[in-house]
């Protein structure tokens, strides 16, 4: 296997504090980090080793009030996975490439190097790895391209 579990699940929240403050309670999540955007907070929440939640709460957006039934609430965001070392990263890019189902952008989070695809039904994903060139206490916003993947020509 290439892949050592999830990342992080990116979810949409009315309620960032009630949301934090049940995985606070519940499951000793933490808060690594709280970001403002320009339609909202994303708050980092992290519930395992390796896991987190990317904690969407954005102005007028309701989807996280509508409670339906089981097959019925629609799609996830995106999955986050998480790959198990920089040459697994490495070789699920080039897969992902291949099939036509990622470009070669890399971003640079910091301590995270990711890329996005989407999967044969269209979900947007995403693979991470801990980014071997890393700088401590160093966080980089969405669109840093990674150095060490530069763009192709």
């Amino acid at each position: 296997m290439l892949l050592n579990g999830f990342n992080h699940v990116a979810v949409l929240t009315g309620d960032t504090e009630r949301f934090v403050a049940f995985y606070r309670d519940v499951f000793g999540a933490e808060v690594t980090d709280t970001q403002e955007m320009p339609l909202g907070r994303l708050t980092f929440v992290k519930i395992g080793p390796h896991s987190e939640f990317n904690l969407f709460e954005v102005e007028g957006n309701t989807e996280a009030e509508r409670q339906v039934p089981m097959f019925g609430r629609g799609r996830i965001d995106h999955l986050g996975l998480q790959a198990a070392s920089i040459g697994d990263f490495d070789e699920i890019r080039q897969r992902l490439r291949n099939r036509g189902a990622a470009d070669d952008f890399v971003t640079d989070f910091g301590p995270v190097l990711s890329i996005f695809f989407r999967d044969p039904d269209g979900l947007e994903c995403e693979v991470c790895v801990e980014n071997p060139d890393a700088v401590p206490g160093v966080n980089n916003p969405p669109g840093t391209r990674a150095a060490r993947y530069p763009a192709e020509t």
